[in-house]
């Protein structure tokens, strides 16, 4: 069950990601916040579950980050420096697709300036990202059956002729 939420979480965390990076219209400081309560009512649910220890709440990092990236201030080179040590879990190319992509939606916020994203791609150049924007929201994690070892031995068993399996001799 902890696999297959973890699965779920992933994905959702890669199409909301993936719709971010490629909208314009939902980069957005009200769309952060919507992003956040949402991702705080799925953590909720974990916990309520007791699915916490799935490490499905760890696969919405890149989401998590994004929505704080839309709601943090973009002005200063202090600004820059908070976001860079903010979104560990966003490619470089990502934090600057989300900045050019940002869309004030009211006359109390101002679009990100040119200066400000080199200031952040100057500050992400000794990062070794890999040259990745979109997340492959395809991707499986490996599926793991616990080993639960059986109390009945192998020379107990008894294997009827119907089977035809000639090729297995007891030893």
């Amino acid at each position: 069950v902890q696999q297959v939420f973890r699965q779920l979480f992933y994905m959702i965390n890669a199409v909301a990601l993936n719709n971010l990076l490629l909208r314009k219209d939902v980069c957005s400081w009200s769309t952060g916040m919507q992003l956040r309560f949402n991702i705080s009512q799925l953590e909720e649910w974990l916990r309520g579950k007791k699915l916490q220890q799935s490490g499905a709440a760890q696969t919405l990092e890149p989401l998590i980050q994004a929505a704080q990236l839309l709601q943090l201030k973009k002005k200063s080179s202090e600004d820059a420096e908070a976001i860079c040590s903010l979104c560990t879990a966003l490619t470089t190319q990502q934090i600057v697709k989300i900045l050019n992509l940002y869309t004030p939606v009211n006359e109390f916020e101002e679009r990100v300036t040119v200066a400000f994203i080199r200031d952040i791609q100057t500050h992400l150049q000794e990062r070794n990202d890999p040259p990745q924007l979109l997340l492959d929201f395809k991707h499986t994690f490996p599926v793991v059956f616990p080993f639960n070892p059986s109390s009945i031995t192998m020379d107990s068993i008894h294997l009827p002729a119907s089977l035809n399996l000639d090729f297995l001799h007891k030893v």
